[in-house]
């Protein structure tokens, strides 16, 4: 899953070391054991970025396949407000730092995202898609 939190026309990104080479993503990762995603998305979004953020929305879900992997993702991206910062927090190893980026920044090094996922996500978000949280449910 991913968060889009947008100020001022900025979409806040992290560039991280993939495979040791630095590109930027929107603050991202992986769902934990008993965890729901709206919770995942909040964790990855602090340990990334330092940044609490609050999911509002679902922009969209998305499925890619890695052309040279033939790895499959599967994205659920978030929207919604930024509600607090430390920045005094220490952020996940990979992460090299933070940005705030527009979109026309972020198309013009589209070379240097992790994935086509960025901006597809960005680019609905822009287009106004938002489906209500309760479309995602927990089954215990």
């Amino acid at each position: 899953m991913a968060a889009i939190i947008e100020k001022d026309g900025r979409f806040l990104m992290v560039e991280e070391s993939n495979n040791a080479k630095p590109v930027y993503n929107q603050p991202a990762g992986h769902v934990e054991a008993n965890e729901s995603l709206p919770e995942a998305v909040m964790r990855e979004t602090r340990e990334e970025t330092g940044c609490d953020f609050q999911p509002e929305w679902l922009t969209g879900i998305y499925r890619w396949q890695h052309p040279a992997s033939n790895e499959i993702y599967l994205r659920h991206c978030f929207c919604g407000e930024l509600i607090g910062h430390d920045p005094q927090r220490q952020l996940d190893k990979a992460i090299l730092r933070t940005h705030w980026l527009s979109l026309a920044e972020l198309q013009q090094q589209a070379d240097k995202l992790r994935s086509p996922l960025v901006l597809v996500c960005l680019e609905d978000y822009l287009a106004g898609r938002r489906y209500p949280l309760q479309l995602y449910r927990d089954i215990d």
